[in-house]
């Protein structure tokens, strides 16, 4: 006898209780103890909490969880084909974009793919002490073999931050001039931010082919995108109003002043931004070697699969290396962006 049978039987329910029965194949609480014989029955408790699950035992019109699960599914797998039909020619791009980065930046000659990155890494920064250890980190990859597996890690974060900034800053701005906007967008960008990486991966599986760079790109660039939506939004919103009455008085329209006053003093924010979507595609980057994203996350995950600890490890400090060469030449950049707005 199920632990509710007598509240249903006390709310007269037991006629309706009993005319169907659940067609989920067993509970959540029987699948999640399958592989564990030595499982405490959860109705065995002195009072279980009353789920799905426990009240199905009693009432059979009551859905058990996995009936949810398998709608939410059988859902998404209805709506698959026409999503398909809709996102496959708008994302279609992203897939040229990180095929042919991954081309020129594996394809290209090293002698001239490492000092050229040397030299955006001192354009940016304008920091001997940085340059010196962009060079010496590519030279050491390249001692150890892993410097083909770095550029094409480099090459889905060059295309994959170009784009989070592209989309990013235009939604950042838009958000600092409506506040209607900001209070719906707020919502999204948290559930963006907060979602494990992971998960970001289940949906996608289902739309697109592992094949696809695609896959693998939209779920970095949405991972990504949120820190400079924010601090593009923030950093608007943060400039002095009187500044602003004094470019009102100068007879500017509102493009003039978004481009003349409130981006460049907005920009040490959108600086800070672009530091942290960087970071945050690097760290998806690994993630995404599961769903055939190349790069040094596949040499990680080659690591833990086969318990390679050398393989693992190296990669690793490949990986450490990428992240201290793209943030430490961030960062200068932003310090060059804040030594010349205090000037001015």
């Amino acid at each position: 006898m199920a632990f509710y049978d007598g509240l249903f039987d006390a709310l007269g329910l037991r006629e309706w209780c009993d005319q169907s029965a659940s067609t989920a194949p067993m509970s959540m609480a029987d699948l999640l103890k399958a592989n564990n014989a030595a499982a405490v029955d959860p109705n065995a408790e002195v009072f279980p909490f009353p789920s799905l699950d426990n009240l199905n035992d009693s009432c059979a019109q009551i859905s058990q969880t996995r009936d949810l699960t398998a709608g939410i599914e059988s859902g998404f797998l209805g709506a698959k084909d026409v999503l398909k039909v809709v996102l496959d020619p708008i994302t279609q791009p992203l897939s040229w974009a990180l095929d042919g980065a991954l081309y020129a930046f594996t394809e290209t000659p090293w002698w001239i793919i490492v000092p050229l990155l040397v030299f955006i890494a001192w354009f940016v920064s304008r920091s001997k002490p940085v340059t010196i250890f962009v060079a010496l980190s590519f030279l050491f990859l390249g001692a150890i073999d892993h410097l083909d597996v770095a550029m094409q890690t480099l090459s889905i974060i060059f295309v994959c931050t170009g784009l989070s900034v592209l989309f990013g800053v235009p939604i950042g701005i838009a958000m600092s001039k409506s506040d209607r906007l900001q209070k719906s967008l707020v919502p999204v960008l948290d559930l963006l931010q907060t979602l494990p990486t992971f998960v970001y991966l289940i949906p996608l599986i289902f739309l697109f082919s592992v094949t696809e760079s695609k896959l693998y790109g939209i779920a970095i660039i949405l991972y990504a995108i949120v820190p400079v939506i924010r601090l593009t939004d923030l950093g608007i919103r943060l400039v002095d109003q009187d500044v602003l009455e004094a470019a009102d008085a100068y007879g500017m329209n509102s493009k003039q002043r978004l481009a003349k006053v409130e981006l460049p003093l907005a920009l040490p924010n959108i600086m800070a931004g672009i530091n942290q979507t960087i970071m945050m595609s690097l760290a998806m980057v690994v993630i995404a070697s599961l769903v055939s994203a190349p790069g040094l996350g596949v040499l990680v995950l080659r690591g833990i699969r086969n318990l390679e600890l050398g393989v693992g490890i190296v990669a690793g400090i490949g990986i450490v290396l990428l992240a201290v060469i793209l943030d430490r030449t961030s960062k200068a950049a932003l310090g060059r962006v804040d030594k010349a707005n205090k000037k001015h």
